[in-house]
């Protein structure tokens, strides 16, 4: 998301005015340290014309099933 942001020389306050978040939310998105909620997320992609899956990859986490404990 910051390589997308400095390619349009775009602060953080600037994005996170069009995004309706505090500057903060854009920082901690930044650096990995929070993940937008859903809604968050397409608002993003909408503001940078691209998928969510342009910006965002999901790490595995792997699923266990409870009833084999």
């Amino acid at each position: 998301m910051a390589e997308r942001r400095g390619e349009r020389s775009w602060s953080q306050a600037h994005l996170a005015g069009l995004l309706g978040v505090s500057r903060q939310t854009v920082i901690s998105i930044e650096r990995g340290r929070f993940d937008p909620s859903l809604p968050l997320a397409f608002r993003i992609a909408e503001v940078f014309e691209c998928r969510i899956e342009d910006l965002f990859t999901p790490q595995a986490t792997p699923v266990t099933d409870p009833k084999k404990n």
